[in-house]
């Protein structure tokens, strides 16, 4: 086994901070490292310690064989995307056969399609790979290890994400466990000293009309009570002082809030696609495109890149023709240029600013998304990107909407802000519409799945799990264009089901019943040629 890094003892620091330490760390041959930690941890730091560019100001560090590096901040390529740069990058670095291939956020700007493809390039990899990514499921389809750096301290966890989490939720529990027993001893023992103050109050009482001797004898009685007393409680005292103080776990906030017009929406339709069709330059994005979204309902947008999905919510924002919103619907739109902020206030300012909610229930999302104490009365315009993102997310779910509509929320978020991010979009009452290239956040959020691909919208009722096993159940049956004119069939088949049960005064009923019989039948024919009859 050859060791291509040790480092031993080392501690970097920014600015007189320190920003981590490590006490033993390596990285043999074939392993697969991920870094993860919060935004400003040190993760880029640390990668370019094992690259050799900077030294340690405490420690020693050994390095061995050949490496390349994938940077995170990459020079514009001509004429090429985010998504394009990143993949010419990445080609570049896996043919130069390095002994330690390192990359500092490879998946951004990648779509799902070109993740998987690094995904297989960085398994069959022959050297050692260390990659910084924010990307859960990567990590855990990569991963063969985990460097996480929490508190300033980098600590490597055997397994994938997965099993990293696993362990540091286990560890919680335990610290959660260790502070209810630190605190039901306390209150033990200091119930025990307030009880020996009771005693020993009582035995300052003494009895009255006592002849001379016999209060000689009281007083030498009741001084030694008193004063065993008194070495019970600073007994007590001293082992409250050694107990060795638990500090209180951090639990995230309990969100309550109230969705405006939840109640009156109900479970009806809140937007209904009819026949939309994009282009860009003459070229075709998609056409033909039907769908409606359920109130309540949490909807992924996903496909490749520059297949359009930016420009299908823009025409849901802007109710172009074929686009209809139910009367009690307010849209709350997130774009990636966060543009419902203004730089010269603050995040409590801004994110007050047209809020639906109580002052405490906005404060308590803006825990939730990590903002701590005075991080809430700094200007927009002097936080990071991703501090920008949780802002204008915060907004938005405190805002006076019912239906939020997203593009690509978790870019320039860590792992821990989007966990908060999904924690509160699972709470909310309310309808998401939201594109993203995370895997992982989909799975854990949506309840259907709007796919792009070859100029068409697919609608796939069921979660993201689902919907990639559909996909490979396709790929297996030998026939995927009789797979996907299925899904297309029954995707129509809900929108004219929908449109039964709900009319508008515009609709057809006898052309709705024709459309839905015809439908039905090649529904059936299709489920016959594919065994599923």
């Amino acid at each position: 086994m050859t060791i291509l890094f040790e480092a031993s003892q080392v501690e970097m620091f920014v600015g007189g901070r320190r920003l981590f330490k490590a006490d033993q760390l390596r990285i043999a041959d074939g392993e697969r490292i991920g870094l993860v930690g919060m935004n400003g941890a040190g993760k880029t730091t640390l990668l370019r310690l094992i690259a050799g560019e900077v030294q340690p100001d405490a420690g020693s560090v050994r390095i061995a064989g050949s490496r390349a590096v994938i940077p995170q901040i990459k020079p514009e390529e001509e004429t090429l995307s985010g998504g394009e740069t990143t993949a010419l990058y990445m080609e570049r670095a896996l043919a130069e056969r390095a002994a330690l291939l390192l990359a500092d956020e490879p998946t951004m700007h990648l779509d799902a399609d070109h993740i998987r493809r690094l995904e297989k390039a960085l398994v069959a990899y022959e050297g050692a790979v260390v990659v910084v990514s924010h990307d859960r499921e990567f990590l855990d389809r990569v991963c063969t290890r985990i460097w996480a750096i929490e508190d300033g301290v980098v600590t490597a966890y055997s397994g994938n994400y997965s099993f990293y989490r696993e362990a540091r939720e286990l560890a919680r529990r335990q610290h959660r466990e260790q502070y209810e027993a630190y605190v039901e001893k306390r209150r033990q023992l200091e119930e025990a000293i307030r009880q020996k103050a009771q005693k020993a109050a009582r035995v300052e009482k003494r009895p009255r009309n006592l002849g001379p001797s016999e209060a000689r004898m009281g007083k030498d009685y009741f001084g030694s009570v008193q004063k065993g007393i008194h070495r019970s409680i600073r007994a007590l005292r001293t082992r409250i002082g050694k107990l060795g103080r638990v500090d209180k776990p951090r639990e995230p906030e309990r969100v309550r809030m109230s969705v405006p017009e939840v109640t009156r929406l109900g479970s009806r339709v809140v937007i209904r696609v009819e026949g939309l069709e994009a282009r860009v330059g003459g070229r075709l994005l998609w056409r033909d495109v039907w769908f409606s979204l359920p109130a309540g309902s949490k909807t992924a947008l996903i496909g490749p890149n520059g297949s359009g999905k930016t420009t299908l919510l823009r025409r849901i924002v802007e109710r172009s023709e074929g686009v209809s919103i139910a009367p009690a619907v307010r849209i709350g739109y997130f774009s990636q240029h966060l543009d419902i902020l203004r730089p010269e206030r603050s995040v409590m300012e801004n994110v007050s600013d047209g809020s639906a909610q109580p002052p405490e229930v906005v404060r308590a999302v803006l825990a939730r998304l990590l903002f701590r104490r005075d991080d809430v009365h700094k200007p927009v315009g002097v936080l990071s990107g991703g501090e920008r993102v949780r802002t204008a997310l915060a907004k938005l779910i405190v805002g006076d909407v019912n239906v939020m509509i997203l593009d690509e929320p978790t870019n320039f978020l860590d792992i821990p802000s989007i966990e908060a991010l999904e924690s509160l979009l699972a709470d909310y009452e309310g309808t998401v519409l939201f594109v993203t290239h995370d895997r992982r956040f989909a799975d854990r959020l949506a309840d259907r799945i709007l796919e792009i691909r070859d100029g068409r919208v697919d609608v796939f009722e069921g979660g993201y799990r689902a919907y990639e096993e559909h996909k490979s159940r396709m790929a297996e049956a030998g026939d995927p264009a009789l797979e996907e004119e299925l899904m297309t069939v029954e995707m129509k088949l809900s929108e004219i089901i929908g449109k039964l049960s709900m009319p508008d005064p515009s609709d057809d009923p006898e052309a709705l019943d024709a459309a839905f019989r015809k439908l039905a039948a090649r529904r059936n024919e299709l489920r016959r040629l594919l065994g599923k009859a």
